[in-house]
This record gives structure tokens, sequence and C-alpha cells, in this order.
């Protein structure tokens, strides 16, 4: 009986994550299989050349929205976590650097990618179809990104649920409409019905975060170093992840760079499930780690159990569905099973070294942070760009596999290393306070010492 009611508390103590994660993660899986229907009707009605082109924009888009806002997202999540009085500022903050940024981003990336890609016949309508696209999938995606973060920020998981999926659900509606109803076949057609459905969620966005609170249009000028640290490893990893992509359409054909393309898209759908425990543990962890990363390890223990149980379950899940995947994207993308089958394991290091580096970001060590996945994804480019130059495609699978397991031994030396720095440096701090307490307590034991005599002598 006692071993039954002990159950019954802890199963009642871990029911409410239970649930926050089921609503997370559920939210998660419905926002990747919507990607991964957009993802397979564009395959379909484009075509693989069609296709091809859309995957290399993507991936060049998928760079430049890591630094669009210079990484003051996190700096928001982070601080209003702890301060719920810091939003406005962090908001407007949030809101310049996403526009300057972006505008940079979105006029230098124009021009550079209208020498790669030929979307139009005339060189200005080409130029601005580009510019169209990268405003879609860099500035507005960013701005809808940030809603997510601010309700995350004030542990409204319901609603930042509500803007993970109504933000995919309105891709593939549009996608649906466009291809299957309007018969949308080219790149350049696609970038219109994009850029509206993008604009809609954005509308809604705005309207969801109005209640609130006002941003107060200012720069925190603290954050913005944090958030380049921040933002910089994950700059660093886009352009790894995509180098190989870019020598492989220098390669080889169209068919294997877009079956490839949407090979990597399975293995980002299915790390959502362990994204899902980070989204929803992180505000805790940084309220945990305040102090120092060592009072949270604990913490990180338990979360390293749950993320390794679901990233081996999400990887055996695309690992069996595999063969269903020429149904749906169809059967000219004949090198899809096989690729998805290598690269769907990936996903076991990735949340492995994912879990310290999360903990370290979440307690404020972003330089520690920036040096492990800034280096490892520098590294990691190189290798993967020259294996899959040697030995394509058969070289970027190999040297995929050796970058994670190498990241996940930099990332969890970084995160001991840290724990042992924030223990002693408390340690050091806690000696000055218990020395005054032992000079406190001599100097009361001789005036109680000193009351004795007095009162033997009386």
């Amino acid at each position: 009986m006692m071993i039954l009611a002990s159950a019954r508390v802890r199963f009642q103590s871990i029911f409410p994550l239970l649930i926050a994660y089921s609503m997370s993660g559920g939210s998660l899986v419905v926002s990747s299989a919507a990607q991964l229907l957009t993802f397979a009707i564009l395959a379909k009605t484009l075509g693989a050349n069609e296709f091809s082109l859309f995957v290399g924009i993507m991936a060049v888009s998928s760079i430049a929205i890591h630094l669009c806002g210079l990484g003051g997202a996190e700096s928001l999540v982070r601080r209003v976590a702890r301060d719920l009085q810091i939003y406005p500022a962090l908001l407007g903050h949030n809101i310049i650097l996403i526009i300057a940024s972006g505008s940079v981003l979105v006029i230098g990336g124009s021009v550079a990618l209208n020498f790669f890609f030929t979307l139009a016949d005339s060189v200005g309508m080409n130029l601005a179809i580009i510019a169209v696209m990268m405003v879609t999938n860099v500035v507005v995606t960013r701005f809808i990104l940030l809603t997510e973060q601010i309700f995350i920020a004030h542990s409204d998981f319901i609603s930042a649920n509500k803007v993970v999926v109504g933000y995919a659900m309105t891709r593939t509606a549009a996608a649906a409409l466009g291809c299957l109803v309007f018969g949308v076949s080219s790149v350049a057609e696609w970038a219109a019905w994009q850029f509206v459905a993008h604009v809609l969620v954005l509308l809604a966005c705005i309207r969801a975060i109005r209640p609130l609170g006002k941003p107060e249009f200012r720069i925190v000028r603290e954050e913005v170093p944090l958030g380049l640290y921040f933002s910089v490893p994950f700059i660093l990893r886009a352009v790894r992840q995509n180098a190989d992509l870019l020598v492989l359409s220098l390669m080889t054909s169209a068919e294997i760079v877009a079956s490839y393309g949407i090979a990597r898209r399975m293995l980002e759908s299915s790390y959502l499930a362990v994204e899902a425990v980070h989204r929803l543990v992180y505000p805790g962890s940084a309220r945990a780690a305040k102090s120092g990363l060592h009072n949270a390890i604990q913490r990180v223990r338990k979360i390293l159990l749950a993320v390794s149980s679901i990233s081996v379950a999400a990887a055996v899940t695309v690992f069996v569905c595999a063969p269903i995947l020429p149904y749906l994207f169809g059967a000219e993308y004949v090198s899809l099973v096989t690729f998805v089958r290598y690269l769907c394991w990936l996903v076991v290091p990735i949340a492995l070294w994912s879990i310290p580096m999360e903990a370290v970001g979440a307690s404020g060590h972003q330089s520690a942070r920036a040096l492990v996945m800034g280096v490892g994804s520098v590294a990691g480019a190189a290798i993967a760009a020259c294996a899959t130059w040697y030995a394509p495609p058969t070289g970027t699978f190999v040297s995929f596999y050796f970058i994670e397991i190498a990241m996940v031994i930099a990332a969890w030396s970084m995160f001991f290393r840290l724990v042992r720095n924030d223990r002693r440096a408390e340690d050091l701090r806690q000696q000055p306070q218990e020395g005054a307490r032992s000079e406190d307590d001599t100097r009361n034991h001789a005036e109680k010492r000193e009351m004795e005599l007095d009162r033997k002598i009386r």
C-alpha cells in the first residue's frame, strides 16, 4: 500500500509536466506534420528542378533568419521569465533589431542570390521575386517566431502552441490552395502566395500580443553582446548544415539535391520532439541557474533522461515510416527513402549535445556556448564541404555523424567545466561570510566567559 501511495504521489507531481509537454509536443508534432505536408505539396507540384531552386533559396534564408534580430528573442525569454517588468523594453529592443538587421539581410541577400538563382526572365523581376522571398522567410518569419517566444517568456504555453500550429496550418492551406486549386507550378508564383500567408499570420500575432503591453522603443545595451553570442552559433550551425547542400548542388543532380533537402527537413521535424522539451523547461532552467549553473545540475539530469528517450523514439519512428514518403512527395525522388534512413539517427547525438548547451544558455554563459557551437560549426562546415566534395553523397553522411558525436563530447565537457567554476565561485563568496560568523562566535564566547567570571567574583 505504501508503495502504491508513493507511486500515486509521484505521478501526481509529474502529471502537470506531462500535460504541459503533451500540449507543447503535440503542437510541434502538428506543426511538423503540416510543414511536411506543405513540402510534399510543393515537391509534387513544382517538380525536382523548380523544387531544388526553392530548397536552395530556403537554405540561404535559414542562415539569414538566425542573424535577423541578433539573438534578441533569447534575451527576452531569459529576462522576462525572471522579471515581467522588463518586457516592454525588451519587446521594443527586439522590434528595432529585427527591422534594422532584416533590412540589411534582405538587400544584401537579394542582390547576392540574384546571381545564382533564375526565377524570371528579366533581371529586375528576378531580383523582386527573390526580395519578396527574403522578406517573407527572414523578416516576417522572425516576427512570427518572436511572438511564440513572448508567450513562452510569460509561461503562456497554450498561446505559444496556438502560434506554432496556426503558422504551420496557414502555410499548408496556402500551399494546398495555391498549388492544388489555382495551379501554382513555379517558385515565382509560390513566392506571392507564401508572402500573403505569412502577412496574415503576422497580423494575427500582433493582435494576440497586444494585451501584454506596448513596446518601449530603446536598445537594452547589455543584451546586445549576449544576443550576438547566442545567435552566432546558430548562424554558424546553419552554415555548416547548408554547406553540404550547396556543394551537392554543384556536384550532383537536381533529384539528389531535392531528395537530400527533403531528408534534412525530416531530420529537423524529428528534432521538434526534443525542442518541445527545451521550450517547456527553458524558463525554469533560467530561474534555477540564476545563481550558478551548478544549482541546475539535478534538473539537467532529469532533462537528459527525458530527451534521450524521446530522441531515440523519434529516430525509430522516422526510420519505420520512411517507405511512405515517395507516395507523399512523388516517385521521381528515388533517393529519398535511403537518404532519410541514413539521416534519421542523427537526432540522437544532436539531442544529447543540445541539453548542456540549452542549460549553459539559460544560465547566461553565452560566450562559452558561442565558443563550443561556433568552433564546432566552423570546423563542421569545412569537414562537411570537403567530405561532400570528395565522395558525394556518402561523404556527407559520414561527416555528419562524425561532427555531431564530436559536438556531444565538446558540449558536455564545457558544461561540467562551467559547473565546477560556478561552484568554486560560490564557495569563495561564502568563505568571508563563514569567517565573519566565526569571528562573531569567538567574540560572543569571550563575552560570555567574562560575564561568568564577573558573576563568580561577586
